[in-house]
């Protein structure tokens, strides 16, 4: 069979989802469509339409094939999240959103069934942050859930279930703060057992394995070829950290930064991490432990400066740098490396302007990446993936909180359909595609680094 160059990506984000067509010989995306991933509130619990997102991505097949031909499919998505399968192949109850706080009702229960964080790598979150967490409170307060479960899903595997028909896990979800690995032995946690579960998670597979095809229904309604094959699939984080594992050797760090900005440290120091500060022990897609943390950078970039910022002039960030301007942390106080912690502004919010606001949340963002990057004991360069790799404010003040190079991404905005395509490429190719970010030497650097500082001693 010739090896597949287009690739069909699902990549469902916690606030947007697309159908990304990777030309694996460029290495681009070369068709994109997008929607909006809502969260449906009320009963019997604020959950995801994964109905409206299956017709969304039915269509986005049908005319992407259409287009330019799609020769194999994967999926990529955010973590904390799996899907609850009959054996009918439907979901027995709604998908929960992670953000609900039902689970924190059965806290208490919970925290005796929990492997310890010295075996998990996974620290104890609110809400359902913790995906062990919600399959206790479903299982608890829907006693016949157990009666219709067949499959315990991983969110990924779930696409890839409902194009082919099989069901699986993944190692790079499992090992997503869920509690139920354990990264080191490379096996289910006793939580499974203890949950009730066993026989019930779906087969643990690879982020490369190839699933099967697509099933004749799902043909029939893309237009797809009935033997176009369907693979694993892989957390969103791990997705944009692949293609660096492939290039370059450790120590090196990746900031994947959309709604969360997730660090992972190749080659950093398992001995530094805090579960009391969001960080964790990722699982990579060759099954190994990654040093990581993370914050919901996305999220409150959004709160601070809603769905259209302004780039702030040169006068706006001199004047944020003279005056020491800085917000202190948690502007999401329920994650993070400062969680509890109320945000505050170190003069009154009213009388800043536009681009002095969006200076210095900026310098926020960057300080609180640089703070999980020294959490996680990262070394060597920082490679930048995502929306953020275009902030030139967010890198200068990265680069000199950090001391270390920082490389930015040159392909799209998102490195998480690019690293999910590869899984599919038979001969690795040359990845390439980052570029150093240079920051000026001279009177800025120095009021970078003194305006780090003074974050750090806020932030303490």
């Amino acid at each position: 069979m010739t090896p597949a160059r287009r690739v069909a990506v699902i990549d469902v984000g916690k606030t947007n989802a697309k159908l990304a067509l990777v030309d694996l010989a460029e290495l681009r995306e070369v068709d994109v469509c997008e929607t909006r991933n809502t969260v449906v509130p009320g009963d019997p619990y604020p959950h995801h339409d994964v109905d409206a997102l299956w017709a969304f991505l039915l269509e986005s097949l049908r005319e992407v094939d259409a287009r330019h031909g799609v020769e194999a499919i994967t999926a990529t998505t955010h973590g904390a999240s799996a899907v609850l399968v009959g054996d009918d192949g439907q979901p027995v109850v709604p998908m929960l959103d992670y953000e609900h706080d039902g689970p924190d009702e059965l806290a208490d229960e919970y925290d005796r069934l929990r492997p310890a964080f010295a075996r998990s790598g996974s620290p104890r979150l609110p809400r359902g942050f913790n995906l062990g967490a919600q399959l206790h409170w479903l299982l608890r307060t829907r006693p016949e859930l157990r009666e219709h479960l067949a499959h315990v899903v991983t969110y990924p595997q779930y696409w890839v279930g409902r194009l082919t028909g099989t069901w699986c896990t993944e190692v790079t979800s499992l090992g997503c703060h869920t509690d139920l690995w354990l990264p080191a032995e490379g096996k289910l946690s006793e939580l499974v057992e203890r949950l009730g579960l066993e026989g019930r998670m779906a087969e643990v597979r690879r982020a490369g394995d190839r699933i099967g095809t697509v099933l004749s229904s799902v043909a029939r309604a893309t237009g797809l070829r009935p033997d176009t094959p369907v693979f694993c699939g892989i957390h969103d984080s791990n997705a944009s950290l692949y293609p660096h594992l492939l290039e370059r050797d450790g120590p090196f760090s990746v900031l994947s930064t959309g709604t969360w900005v997730i660090t992972m440290a190749v080659g950093g120091d398992p001995g530094r991490l805090d579960p009391a500060r969001d960080t964790l022990m990722n699982v990579d897609a060759f099954g190994h432990p990654v040093p990581s943390a993370r914050f919901m950078g996305g999220r409150e970039f959004e709160i601070c400066l809603g769905d259209a910022p302004v780039t702030p002039s040169e006068e706006a960030v001199a004047a944020v740098l003279r005056r020491g301007l800085a917000l202190s942390p948690a502007v999401v106080p329920t994650s993070g490396p400062f969680q509890g912690r109320q945000a505050r502004w170190s003069e009154p919010e009213a009388g800043l302007d536009e681009g002095e606001r969006a200076a210095a949340v900026s310098f926020y963002l960057a300080m609180m990446a640089s703070t999980c990057l020294e959490l996680t004991g990262a070394e060597g360069p920082v490679v930048v993936e995502g929306p953020f790799a275009q902030n030139r404010r967010f890198l200068d003040l990265v680069a000199v909180a950090c001391g270390r190079p920082v490389l930015t991404s040159t392909g799209s905005l998102t490195g998480t359909s690019i690293g999910a395509a590869l899984l599919v490429a038979e001969e690795v190719p040359r990845v390439g595609g980052t570029e150093a970010h240079i920051v000026p030497e001279g009177v800025y650097r120095d009021d970078l680094a003194r305006y780090a500082e003074r974050w750090r001693r806020l932030a303490r």
